[in-house]
């Protein structure tokens, strides 16, 4: 059975579909993720996950981004897993309480150092307080953009496990990064931790 699907049942010749899993929201980096980089492959295979959009990708600012991300969190049906890339990372680390209440869990991929980069620096300072549900930072220790060191600061504050990848770069498509089973079993983990035990509302209504 798909991890994503409770329970599967079949009532007067239609499919009922019935999921307590939370909604995957896809929160990519700057300049967004390509068709092949592993959010955009991920977002097409799960049922039930949408992507982040963004007005501006090239010229990002922390109160758009953050307040963009909020929005999409306050109109789901369900509560969300987070599944973030880069400066995505940081764009969670940065949600208000409210929106964060809503988060079952999330899994952080490749913090960005907005210090480091002048085009990210509006999302700096970095926030160091705990994140108020199950997170996990995947860090690279050869990352052009963010030394594991800090990705490693940014765990602890957070209060995330780490997982360190040794040689993965930004874990992106440039790094060898595609399909990336790794961080798929990441996520199937995260979301068999966050589905609800109880019966739920159906997906699809069934037909008397």
């Amino acid at each position: 059975m798909s991890p994503y699907l409770h329970h599967t049942s079949v009532h007067t010749g239609k499919l009922q579909q019935t999921a307590c899993a939370p909604t995957v929201v896809f929160v990519p980096g700057w300049r967004n993720s390509g068709p092949g980089h592993w959010q955009s492959l991920w977002q097409a295979r799960l049922p039930n996950a949408l992507r982040v959009e963004q007005d501006d990708w090239l010229t990002p600012t922390r109160r758009a981004w953050v307040d963009r991300l909020a929005d999409t969190i306050a109109v789901q049906a369900r509560p969300v897993i987070l599944v973030a890339h880069s400066l995505g990372c940081i764009t969670v680390a940065h949600l208000p309480l409210a929106a964060s209440a809503r988060v079952k869990a999330s899994l952080l991929v490749a913090p960005a150092d907005p210090e480091r980069r002048g085009q990210l620096a509006d999302f700096a300072p970095v926030p160091h307080q705990p994140l108020p549900y199950r997170s996990i930072v995947v860090a690279s220790d050869n990352d052009p953009f963010c030394p594991v060191r800090l990705a490693t600061a940014y765990s602890r504050a957070w209060g995330s496990d780490l997982v360190k990848l040794v040689g993965a770069g930004h874990i992106n498509v440039e790094s060898g990064h595609g399909d990336w089973p790794l961080g798929w079993g990441l996520l199937q983990a995260l979301q068999e931790e966050s589905t609800e035990r109880q019966p739920c509302e159906p997906l699809y209504a069934s037909v008397e």
